[in-house]
C-alpha cells in the first residue's frame, strides 16, 4: 500500500455523517504513512427514485471499495439499511470489519460478529491494520517498543 496505490474503504453510513462514522477517519488521518480512499459517500443521497435509488447509490459505492468498515453502532439505529449494505458486500466479496460501538456502553450484536472478516475495538492501529489483512492480505506484524532507563 502506497501514496499512488491506496486502500478503498467503504464506511458504512445512512447518507448521514453520523459521530462514529467522521471518527472513523479522525482515527485514519492520525495514522502515518496509512493511505486511503474513502469511497462512501454520504452526500450523494439521491433526490428521487425512493429506496431503489438509494440501493442502487450504495451499490454503486461499496463496488468501489475493498474493504468495508461496518459502524456497530448504526447496525444498531438503521439495522436494515447496514444489513442491506453487508448483504452486497458479501455479493461482491468485500471484506467486512466491524467497529465496536464507541465508549464501550454497548456491545455488538452477535449476530453482526457472526458475519464479519474481524470485529475490532476503537483504535487507529488497529483499524489500519484490519484494513490492510482484510483489504490487501497484508500480514501486520508490529511491535510494541517501549524505552526505559535503568536507575
Amino acid at each position: 500500500m502506497s501514496e499512488s496505490n491506496p486502500i478503498r474503504v467503504f464506511v458504512t453510513h445512512t447518507f448521514q455523517q453520523s459521530e462514529d462514522y467522521m471518527r472513523v477517519f479522525e482515527f485514519l488521518e492520525s495514522m502515518e504513512r496509512f493511505f486511503y480512499t474513502n469511497c462512501s459517500k454520504p452526500e450523494n443521497m439521491p433526490e428521487m427514485g425512493g429506496l431503489d435509488s438509494i440501493k442502487e447509490e450504495l451499490i454503486a459505492q461499496i463496488k468501489e471499495s475493498e474493504a468495508m468498515l461496518v459502524l456497530a453502532s448504526q447496525y444498531l439505529e438503521q439495522n436494515d439499511l447496514t444489513r442491506f449494505q453487508m448483504d452486497v458486500a458479501d455479493a461482491n466479496d468485500i471484506a467486512m470489519i466491524a467497529i465496536r460501538p464507541f465508549g464501550g456502553l454497548f456491545e455488538s450484536p452477535p449476530d453482526l460478529v457472526s458475519r464479519v472478516n474481524e470485529h475490532i475495538e476503537w483504535n487507529e492501529r488497529e483499524i489500519a491494520d484490519s484494513l490492510k489483512r482484510q483489504g490487501r492480505l497484508e500480514q501486520t506484524s508490529r511491535w510494541e517498543t517501549i524505552e526505559f532507563t535503568l536507575d
